[in-house]
């Protein structure tokens, strides 16, 4: 076994080794894999590296992230994404996992990187590992990483035909007209700098209209959000990343969120209400809300736990 540099050359026998793991919980397409792990800003070309056999097949790979777009949205320098380590069944307990991590963590060090964290990343696959990996929780355990926290993917579907958009004096519920792509972006900054802001930022980058964000509207202020995904969005979103599993469209609803002094009159739920409304008008019956702990809070909507994650972190010996 030796350890070679990161490679889109290699992206499809990297995609194999995903689904012939993982993919019966998670299905994965080159192009998720592309745009998540390859033309990510911040993915670490140097921290990340791929196993291969003596016949240079692909038997494992890690991939890590770190803070190196030049946008400033304040995101820490000094934090470590391992987005994913993957190790092909036949090759465990080999020391393959352990050579891969090592490597992550050493150039991590060297980097000035001070903690690390599973997942979480920006444009990630998960918020952590996922509970129908035991295995991989005790393995990283051993390596020293701390569980810290657990989160939930929820899921709904739908059979009315349609889904009333909710309606209250003061305020207003719509689409994002392209024309007030600054004011959310002033929005987001003022009140939800930081990963949410940076998303948005990209979302535009890459041809967005508007069409994803529902926006409350307060005398013509954009006071919340909620971002809503579909298959036609020019971002592979992360609540339908497993869009695969079903035999029909799937939806997403997140992430979202109220101006703090605006809190406490129910805008919270009516803008969920509202990203419903508007996936449901495109013909979605199923849609996810993913990365959440607020499981009673989306329960009131008839959403239940779809899939959990726990959060791992490790502060690494300067």
């Amino acid at each position: 076994m030796k350890l070679i540099s990161w490679s889109k050359d290699r992206i499809s026998e990297l995609v194999q080794l995903w689904n012939k793991e993982i993919g019966q919980y998670f299905p994965m397409r080159e192009e998720l894999f592309g745009q998540n792990s390859f033309a990510d800003t911040n993915v670490c070309y140097e921290a990340s590296q791929i196993a291969v056999n003596a016949e240079n097949k692909t038997i494992g790979f890690i991939v890590a992230k770190k803070w190196q777009d030049e946008i400033e949205v304040g995101l820490p320098a000094n934090t470590g994404w391992i987005q994913v380590l993957l190790v092909h069944h036949n090759y465990r307990h080999q020391g393959v996992g352990k050579a891969l991590l090592a490597h992550t963590e050493n150039t991590f060090k060297q980097s000035g990187v001070t903690r690390i964290i599973l997942g979480q990343d920006v444009w990630h696959y998960f918020p952590g590992i996922p509970s129908v990996l035991p295995q991989t929780s005790a393995w990283f355990e051993h390596q020293g990483y701390q569980a810290n926290g657990k989160a939930f993917d929820l899921l709904s579907s739908y059979t009315a035909l349609s889904y009333p958009k909710p309606n209250k004096p003061g305020v207003e519920l719509s689409l994002l007209k392209k024309e007030e792509k600054s004011s959310l972006l002033t929005f987001l900054n003022r009140c939800f700098p930081g990963r949410w802001e940076y998303e948005a930022i990209q979302y535009f980058k890459h041809g967005g209209t508007g069409r994803e964000f529902v926006v409350l509207k307060k005398n013509q202020h954009i006071i919340g959000f909620c971002r809503i995904n579909d298959a036609s969005s020019p971002i592979i979103a992360q609540n339908v990343y497993w869009s695969p599993l079903f035999n029909e469209a799937l939806g997403g609803i997140g992430p979202l969120g109220v101006d703090e002094q605006e809190r406490g009159n129910g805008y919270g739920k009516m803008v969920v209400q509202a990203g419903i409304h508007y996936l449901r008008e495109r013909g979605i019956n199923r849609i996810v809300i993913d990365w959440t702990g607020l499981v009673n809070f989306y329960k009131q909507l008839d959403y239940g736990v779809w899939k959990s994650y726990w959060y791992y972190v490790k502060d690494l010996v300067k």
